[in-house]
């Protein structure tokens, strides 16, 4: 007779030198980035409740605790199968790699306490504590700071490598600065889970059947619409109001490639925030969850909580709301999500801030909606919202601002209240405003007096950004020189030879003494923004160690903006002749690239992104 043992362990017991695998029928890794952002958004809120700047290491012992829930593991000999919990526990993999990676490179001694959670040396071979054949090489390759190419890999690898870079985006260290080592020793000792174990698989998919099967509780969403029905009792009433919500849920769980069973919450919480959040957590230790974060946890209770904002309560009041404003709202939801994967005229905005990874647009966007809009102000609106995004997010990036969920979540609760159910012209007179007082902008940080452009240098930080915004100058001279290359196709790795960010200076520092006087010198020149293009990958490669005089006949032949280094570009070529002077670009073919030659390419650089982020792109979508 097999035995069953819960057990409570924090990270650290969970993982230390043990090993867990899964059976081969277990499905897929299939976490996405709104999972991981949750995740990480939920665990750094609850560490920065307890954190105060100055705080020791010794000091996380009386922090809050997080519960991540409980797995179930069967035991067959020495080994630990997972059958319930795979997606949770290769998801903490991840992080702690991540927080590895970052701690190691940091020199903070946090690294060591994490490594033995991460791999185990047994008897001389390295075994990693997440022992899934498939899936070694991807995490030796993310564990040692590797490039791993997912080609021909399973759908669990690609993913795990996606997930992987979205951590990497919402940039951990960088938001919690100092309390960063503070965090790692936090999560390692207070966030734990259930293990329930036993030593029969019988016993441990009786118990997996009797979680996820029998008397499975009602999700948040089963019960905001429980909640909604009681009160309308009319039988023709009550099924129109559940046939209704029935089918938005519906619409929203099957939207995309894969059934989603959480889009629907994801969704609501979305549009409570937008639509009814009036307050949020104070930024000190010790403050309680507003609406903002309770929204985010437990949106059922809140909306019960605050049923007289919402406007519910009464037969009359749930009927609307679940067959109107539910519908009006997922419907303007799903017009988001479908344009976040393709480019759509009138919708560019929303793709552009999509490949960003910036997902605050999902609740933001809807702020600014009412149900009496028409189709064509309703999108519009969410155009104006769009469009004002994407010039603050490029507008911070060039400036090194952070952007990640923890770091704007104040900044985008504000905007959520500032364009709540505007008029048009009203939304467009707030954003414009905004936007001219930002102290951000392609030219540097007014308070700073540095940064922009003109500062802007490829690194760990920068790199997405860079290759963003190569892609939207690149793309924006080809098709007004009336070429058909979009930005769509320049950022998709999925493309058999995909754009890579090009270097105009090979790395060869002896070629260039007479013009610097280190090394740091030179490569900080290398990677300066003035110096960079986007080539197809092939065409990268083969030209990776030529000198410029041998490069730049084949620049003539890629995308205007690296051609225009060719003086060939200038022949024969009415529009892009005309985009020049039209615009006044200072476009220029060079023999030679100097220091020189860089600083006006930078430039011309800096005069492209103030046409492609132009604040005048609000004030085209009055009516």
């Amino acid at each position: 007779m097999g035995s069953i043992t819960p057990h409570y362990r924090t990270v650290t017991q969970l993982l230390q030198s043990r090993t867990f695998s899964i059976d081969e029928y277990q499905r897929e890794y299939k976490w996405d980035r709104e999972n991981i952002a949750e995740l990480v958004q939920d665990l750094t809120s609850t560490f920065q409740r307890s954190y105060t700047a100055g705080d020791s290491t010794q000091e996380v012992s009386g922090y809050d605790e997080y519960f991540l829930g409980s797995i179930i593991v069967t035991q067959r000999g020495n080994r630990n199968y997972l059958v319930d919990g795979q997606q949770r526990v290769t998801s903490l993999t991840l992080l702690l790699i991540h927080l590895y990676r970052q701690a190691s490179d940091a020199g903070l001694k946090a690294a060591r306490t994490i490594e033995p959670l991460i791999y185990s040396d047994s008897l001389g071979e390295e075994v990693f504590n997440l022992d899934i054949a498939e899936r070694t090489p991807v995490i030796r390759a993310l564990f040692n700071g590797e490039t791993f190419s997912t080609d021909g890999r399973e759908e669990s690898v690609q993913t795990m490598v996606r997930r992987y870079y979205d951590i990497e985006d919402l940039d951990i260290s960088g938001e919690l600065g100092e309390g960063f080592q503070s965090f790692i020793y936090w999560l390692l000792t207070k966030v734990g889970l259930i293990e329930i174990a036993t030593n029969s698989d019988q016993h441990a998919y009786a118990i997996f059947e009797t979680m996820n099967d029998r008397g499975k509780p009602l999700s948040p969403v089963d019960m905001v619409k429980a909640y909604l029905l009681a009160p309308i009792t009319g039988s023709d009433d009550r099924i129109k109001a559940n046939d209704a919500w029935k089918r938005t849920v519906l619409d929203l769980i099957s939207w995309g490639e894969d059934t989603d069973t959480e889009r629907d919450a994801e969704f609501i919480k979305a549009w409570l925030r937008a639509q009814y959040a009036e307050t949020i957590r104070d930024r000190r230790k010790g403050a309680t969850d507003r609406d903002w974060e309770l929204i985010g946890s437990t949106f059922h209770r809140w909306l019960r909580d605050h049923s007289g904002r919402v406007g519910v309560g009464t037969r009359e009041q749930n009927l609307r709301l679940m067959t109107e404003e539910f519908r009006f709202f997922a419907r303007y939801y799903l017009q988001i999500l479908d344009a976040s994967t393709r480019l759509m005229p009138g919708l560019e905005a929303v793709y552009y801030n999509a490949h960003n990874n910036f997902t605050w647009q999902y609740t933001v966007l809807l702020a600014p909606l009412e149900v009496t809009d028409s189709e064509d102000t309703a999108r519009r609106k969410i155009q104006a919202v769009a469009t004002y995004l994407d010039i603050w997010l490029m507008r911070r990036a060039v400036n090194y601002q952070r952007s990640g969920y923890n770091a704007v979540s104040y900044t985008m609760w504000l905007l959520a209240k500032d364009v709540r159910r505007k008029p048009l012209n009203g939304l467009i007179t707030v954003l414009s405003a905004k936007l001219e007082t930002d102290e951000a902008s392609f030219e540097g940080n007014r308070s700073r007096g540095r940064g922009g452009i003109a500062e802007l240098r490829l690194n760990q930080f920068s790199r997405r950004y860079i290759f963003h915004l190569l892609a939207r100058v690149s793309a924006y001279v080809e098709q007004k020189s009336g070429r058909g290359l979009d930005f769509a196709t320049l950022i998709d790795r999925t493309a058999k030879n995909p754009y890579d960010i090009e270097h105009i200076w090979a790395d060869r520092y002896e070629r260039h003494l007479d013009q610097f006087d280190s090394r740091q010198d030179f490569e900080a020149w290398r990677d300066d923004i003035g110096a960079l293009l986007l080539l197809p990958a092939d065409v990268n490669r083969s030209l990776q160690d030529k000198t410029y005089e041998e490069k730049v006949a084949h620049y003539g032949r890629q995308n205007f903006y690296a051609a225009s280094l060719h003086s060939g570009t200038y022949q024969h070529q009415p529009q892009f002749q005309r985009l020049r002077r039209d615009e006044g670009l200072e476009f220029q073919s060079y023999d030679r690239f100097d220091k020189q030659a860089q600083r006006e390419r930078s430039a011309l650089l800096l005069q492209l992104a103030n046409i492609v982020w132009s604040p005048g792109r609000l004030e085209d979508l009055r009516p």
